[in-house]
């Protein structure tokens, strides 16, 4: 196990950055449609929406090699910037996030509910609070892991059971939760830009996962209390612990909570009105979706925003409105690399759809799946594999599904599997490997932790301790999606199984 892990490391730590992938990309996108156009390739395109007695129109390339696509790259590289559909999504949606993480309140939240579960109920206390983590950026990877160790160190149980737990919550659970995250706008933005390859005016929502991202969170809990249960703690109990060590957890400040907790109530009461009353802002339709789905990441922001700045300013976290603008620096601060790889990804991405080449291989590809009248099942695990293979190598989220998104969602589309699905199905394969991937940046905080039990402890001992859960958490997850497929439940608001 060591050897192969060491191997996939050395392979993924010779891969260039994903801002140099991108404009690599670019690069050979503008390469292969100078080829394609000198070439005349050409694909005949039917709509997937089309009638059979519509006539077929031609698709071929455009070449950004000549001095009409030269011209098109110069005069569209900051405009291909500042429209790319997630940038603006995730800066609002993380901003209030970033104030409520930074003012103390969400790793206070976490601290608070950990304490208050008894031992009995610890092990599918710990795993859920690590699926709901996800709300908070990444703070559960730093706030949990040391409170589940403590936790279960207290209770007389192996912290490293504990700390198992929380990592599988954190981070295979990932893409689960019972509201709206930061993940949802951000790849909602890639499968918005991928589908429009396809239908120009397609959107979609944020919330268009939303019931089964729910739905799984309940489910993946259980999955991993039975893990932990069975094979993971029977495991760590033969391991000697050493007890000295006992981590740090963050502190909650009472009163400070209270006044966050009652903010938390305010506003989430005035968006549930504002929803229901007749002619209030966010009662009805919008463009597409109801208006409080098209307003959920202004809600989002807001509902971090407002609780995050009372807590630090009852907690005295902040003492001024500077504070307050400090930390909403820090959080665009700590985006920098999100941001640097959301220009070069909108370069490629608009790259690859003024060539047509997008288009043309999608059109390909999805006539070829239509003639091998492969099931919609069994396409969606294939393609969660490739994903789940694919986050051992590269482990962001948002540069892996920059890559996949533009050839699978339309490609998916020409066969009548809705990008809605092509993203939960993304989602469920990004998550399920997080947790054994040497690539994971926050594999080094659980190594550390670790060892302050285990001295001789390694990466290899973490991922022996967390390959239960990668194989419990696939094959339920995989089979829980193909379920709901069968049973033709929508996926979310707005989310719909099928194209077409």
């Amino acid at each position: 196990m060591p050897s192969l892990l060491d191997h996939i490391e050395n392979i993924g730590n010779r891969l260039p950055h994903p801002a140099i992938l991108f404009a690599v990309a670019t690069v050979i996108v503008m390469l292969f449609s100078c080829i394609a156009s000198v070439l005349e390739w050409s694909v005949e395109k039917v709509s997937p929406l089309a009638e059979k007695s519509e006539s077929a129109s031609l698709v071929v390339p455009r070449n950004l090699l000549d001095s009409d696509g030269i011209w098109w790259l110069i005069s569209h590289l900051v405009t291909n910037f500042v429209q790319f559909p997630p940038l603006g999504i995730v800066l609002v949606g993380m901003l209030g996030i970033g104030v409520a993480e930074r003012s103390g309140f969400i790793p206070a939240v976490l601290t608070g509910l950990a304490n208050r579960v008894g031992n009995r109920a610890l092990t599918p206390a710990v795993v859920l609070l690590g699926i709901l983590s996800s709300v908070g950026l990444d703070a559960g990877y730093v706030v949990l892991p040391p409170i589940a160790a403590l936790l279960f160190l207290l209770g007389g149980r192996s912290p490293l059971a504990g700390i198992a737990a929380a990592f599988a919550g954190i981070s295979a659970g990932f893409s689960a939760n019972l509201v709206i995250t930061a993940i949802d706008p951000l790849l909602a933005g890639f499968t918005e830009a991928a589908a429009q390859f396809v239908a120009p005016d397609y959107r979609v929502a944020v919330t268009a996962n939303w019931w089964f991202m729910a739905a799984s969170t309940g489910l993946l809990t259980l999955v991993g209390w039975l893990v932990t249960a069975q094979w993971v703690e029977p495991r760590v109990n033969r391991i000697a612990i050493n007890t000295s060590a006992e981590p740090d957890v963050a502190a909650s400040v009472p009163g400070a909570m209270r006044r966050a907790l009652l903010a938390t109530l305010v506003v989430g009461g005035i968006f549930f009105a504002l929803v229901l009353i007749p002619e209030a802002p966010l009662y009805g339709i919008g463009k597409r979706f109801p208006r409080w789905v098209e307003a959920t990441v202004p809600m989002l922001f807001i509902l971090f925003l407002v609780p995050g700045i009372v807590y630090g300013l009852a907690s005295g976290t902040f003492r001024s409105n500077r504070d307050i603008a400090d930390a909403m620096g820090e959080t665009f601060a700590s985006l920098g690399p999100y941001i640097v790889l959301a220009f070069f990804a909108a370069q490629f991405i608009e790259a690859f759809k003024y060539s047509h080449l997008g288009e043309m291989l999608a059109i390909s590809g999805g006539q070829l799946l239509t003639e091998l009248a492969i099931p919609m099942s069994a396409l969606i695990t294939i393609f969660i594999f490739v994903v789940m293979f694919g986050n051992l190598l590269v482990g962001s989220a948002s540069a892996k599904y920059a890559f996949f998104a533009p050839v699978f969602v339309p490609m998916f589309m020409y066969v009548g599997i809705s990008p809605e699905l092509t993203q939960v199905a993304y989602r469920v394969g990004d998550s399920i490997t997080n947790i054994i991937t040497p690539l994971n940046p926050y594999m080094i905080i659980i190594v550390a932790l670790v060892q302050r039990f285990v001295a001789t402890a390694g990466i290899g001992t973490v991922v022996a301790l967390m390959l239960p859960y990668s194989i419990a958490f696939g094959i339920v997850w995989i089979a829980m999606l193909l379920v709901w497929i069968a049973l033709g439940l929508p996926l979310g608001p707005g989310g719909g199984l099928h194209y077409g």
